[in-house]
This record gives C-alpha cells, sequence and structure tokens, in this order.
C-alpha cells in the first residue's frame, strides 16, 4: 500500500500541496483531476522522488526518502511518465522501450519488447526512428518504455494528451486492462474525465492544494458534492432553485447536468434557445432561463428564439440538496 502522510510542498511562498492524507492499496488506479495549477503534476513528482517534502511517504510500510537522501532521484521500483517524454530520438521506437531491458537475455527482451509495443498499438513502426515518429506515436512509445521494467508503481501525467482520438478509447483499455492483469497501482493526473470516470476504480479531487473529494468515480458523478467537482466531468448547470421550482424563493442552487434536463412543451418552466450545438447522438442547447443561461441536451435542433418548456425530476432535486 502506498500511504502520504501529512504531504505539503511549496515552490516559492505559494504552497502547492497542502497537508494531504492518502492511502492507496496495490493495484488500484486511481485518477487525480482538478483544475491546472491545483497540483496534479506535483503530486506525482512528490511520490516518484523527484522533490522533498517534510511529510512522509511509503510504500508497504517502507519510507520513500526523496531526493535529500538519494543521489539519483526516484525510486526504482516506480515508473513516472512525464509530459515530456524523454525519448532518445536517433533510435529506433523498440530500442527505446528496451533502454533499460538488460542484453544478457536477447531473446527474452526481444520477447519483452515485442509484447509491450502490442499493448500500445506500435509493432508496425517498431523499426522507426523516434525522431521521424509524431507527438502521438512518441507518447505511447514512452508508455510501452515506462512498463518495460515492470514497475510497481505507475505514475502518468497526462498520458494520452498527444494521441488521437479515434485511438485513444482503445488504447486506454489495453493498457488499463494490462495493469489490472499485472496488479500495477497507477495513479493518473488528467484533465480527460474518461480517464477519471471509465477507467478508474478511484477518483481524487484536488482543489486549492488540498484533496476536495475522494470516492468512486460514479458516486462521484452521480451525486457531485458542488459545482466545481460536476464541472470537471464536462459541461454543468448551477441553477437557482426559485427558476426551476414553482413557488420557490430560494436563493439556493442546485447542480444538474444537462443530459438530465428534458424538453416538456407542457412544463409552466419556460426559456428561450439562444443557440444550439451538434454532438453527434445529440444537440447541446443554450437557453435563457430568467436571465441566467442553462445547458440541455435534446435529440433534436431547436431554433434560436424558439420558447420550450423544461423538465427536471422533483426527485433528482431533492437528492442533490442533501
Amino acid at each position: 500500500m502506498l500511504k502520504l502522510q501529512k504531504v505539503s510542498f511549496t515552490y516559492h511562498k505559494e504552497p502547492v500541496l497542502k497537508n494531504i492524507n492518502l492511502k492507496i492499496p496495490k493495484g488500484e488506479n486511481v485518477s487525480v483531476i482538478g483544475e491546472s495549477g491545483c497540483g496534479k503534476s506535483t503530486l506525482l513528482k512528490l511520490i516518484y522522488g523527484l522533490l522533498h517534502t517534510d511529510g512522509k511517504l511509503t510504500w508497504n510500510e517502507q519510507e520513500m526518502l526523496g531526493p535529500n537522501f538519494n543521489l539519483v532521484p526516484g525510486e526504482p521500483f516506480i515508473k513516472y511518465l512525464a509530459q515530456d517524454f524523454d525519448l532518445m530520438l536517433p533510435l529506433s521506437a523498440a530500442d527505446n522501450v528496451g533502454k533499460y531491458l538488460s542484453n544478457f537475455y536477447p531473446i527474452k527482451k526481444k520477447r519483452r519488447i515485442k509484447e509491450l509495443l502490442e499493448v500500445v498499438e506500435m509493432n508496425d513502426l517498431a523499426n522507426k526512428k523516434a525522431k521521424l515518429l509524431s507527438g502521438g506515436q512518441q507518447q505511447r512509445i514512452a508508455l510501452a518504455r515506462a512498463l518495460a521494467k515492470e514497475p510497481e508503481i505507475l505514475l502518468l501525467d497526462e498520458p494520452f494528451s498527444h494521441i488521437d482520438h479515434f485511438r485513444k478509447n482503445n488504447l486506454r483499455r489495453r493498457l488499463f486492462s494490462y495493469l489490472k492483469e499485472k496488479n500495477i497501482t497507477c495513479i493518473v493526473a488528467t484533465h480527460d474525465s474518461t480517464d477519471a470516470l471509465s477507467f478508474a476504480d478511484r477518483t481524487i479531487v484536488l482543489k486549492n492544494g488540498k484533496i476536495y473529494a475522494d470516492g468512486k468515480p460514479e458516486e462521484l458523478y452521480k451525486n457531485p458534492p458542488n459545482k466545481y467537482v460536476a464541472s470537471l466531468f464536462g459541461d454543468v448547470n448551477h441553477v437557482m432553485l426559485k427558476n426551476i421550482q414553482q413557488d420557490n424563493t430560494s436563493k439556493k442552487r442546485v447542480v444538474l447536468y444537462p443530459h438530465e434536463i428534458r424538453v416538456d412543451h407542457n412544463s409552466p418552466i419556460k426559456v428561450e434557445v439562444k443557440k444550439s450545438y451538434f454532438k453527434g447522438e445529440t444537440f447541446l442547447i443554450v437557453a435563457d432561463l430568467h436571465g441566467e443561461e442553462i445547458l440541455l441536451e435534446h435529440p433534436t435542433n431547436k431554433e434560436n428564439g424558439e420558447i420550450i418548456g423544461l423538465n427536471i425530476s422533483e426527485d433528482l432535486i431533492i437528492k442533490r440538496l442533501k
């Protein structure tokens, strides 16, 4: 188990992380999300051992002392993939993957490289020099290299940011299935809600250097404690109750996702359509609700200026206000 106790860090005068306490069991896949500058990358660097903290970090009850005590920063059982891939550009893709593998068993090494190139779908470019690869291809090679000497902990900082959308989901499925199979603990710092929702066992939300929320992705998504957490998963509304409930004069607000608001022409709640955006299966409708912008999803387009009625589940509103 990975444990962080009272972990804090300051780059200059402004603290980036404040008193972080965290336990992550072996084999768990954790996504760390939050707005830019909240400390996601710093947290990974502290765990890896690139930065020093007066707090305590342990893995399987063994303390990790950090750069003030280690001549070479970084723990040997941890692999950290930063946003710059640090590849050897003159070398081939395969040679980059096998860079830290022993040459003493060449057949075993070749087999291991082939296995990892299959995980990241780069077998067909194994012999191509890294400098001739695209940014997304280089990122996939860097992922494979991080797994070459199988780590106990894998730290990934925006690991799919350069990869084409059509390839990204399949790569994520292959990678996280591989990590589960090998029981490798993985912590992913990400802005991508798919990383946080679809592939994580647990999601940690950072804000102002502190853990703002921590739970199963499905629970955080369905029951966001506030607008900030909900907004990290996509578009969100923060609507005044008096604008969506008759006879309600409260100034309280409720968090609602666009897909949770339905068009109902018999509803007394009326809005004026301002804009529609085609999203594929649905349209995202931007509407005016008593001077307040509201977003909703609908199967068909709505014309600008059209007046439509809205229906929102009372049970949902009650649940969100708890």
